[in-house]
C-alpha cells in the first residue's frame, strides 16, 4: 500500500514536528540538570559547612564523634563485603 502524497506530506509534516518537540525537551532536560547540579552543589557545601561545626564543638566538649570520612569508609567496606557474599551466593 503506497502513500497518497497528502499523507506522504502530512507524516512528513508530523514528523518534523515531532522532531522539534524532542529537541525542545532535550534543551528542557539539560537545563533542569544543571539547575539540579546547582542545588546539589549548595546543598553540599552547607553539609561540609555543619559537619565541620558539628566535629568542631564536639572536639571543644572532648565528645568523640564518627566523621565523614569514617562514615564513608564503613560504608564502603560494608558494601564491598554485601558484594562477595552476593558473589559467592551467585556462584
Amino acid at each position: 500500500m503506497s502513500l497518497t502524497r497528502e499523507l506522504e506530506e502530512l507524516y512528513k509534516k508530523t514528523m518534523e514536528e515531532a522532531k522539534k518537540q524532542l529537541d525542545t525537551i532535550d534543551e528542557e532536560m539539560e537545563k533542569e540538570i544543571q539547575k539540579t547540579r546547582t542545588i546539589l552543589a549548595k546543598i553540599q557545601e552547607s553539609k561540609q559547612a555543619f559537619q565541620q561545626i558539628y566535629e568542631g564543638i564536639a572536639k571543644l566538649l572532648g565528645i568523640e564523634v564518627e566523621t565523614n570520612e569514617e562514615k564513608d569508609e564503613e560504608v564502603a567496606t560494608k558494601e564491598k563485603g554485601e558484594e562477595a557474599k552476593n558473589k559467592e551466593e551467585d556462584d
